[in-house]
């Protein structure tokens, strides 16, 4: 019963977070924004409206 609990509430954070992305993605894309990620270690910056979701 609890790990069920577990699994339902991952579920509704991973679909909030990547709900939360698309949201700042088109933000971003529609200011010009850019985006910083790290990849293994180093910086990247990547423009909003080179993002394909």
């Amino acid at each position: 019963m609890e790990n069920k609990n577990n699994v339902e509430l991952r579920d509704k954070i991973r679909l909030g977070l990547s709900i939360a992305f698309k949201k700042l993605v088109a933000y971003k894309a529609k200011n010009d924004g850019v985006l910083v990620f790290s990849n293994q270690g180093k910086i990247v910056k990547v423009k909003a409206k080179d993002i394909k979701l």
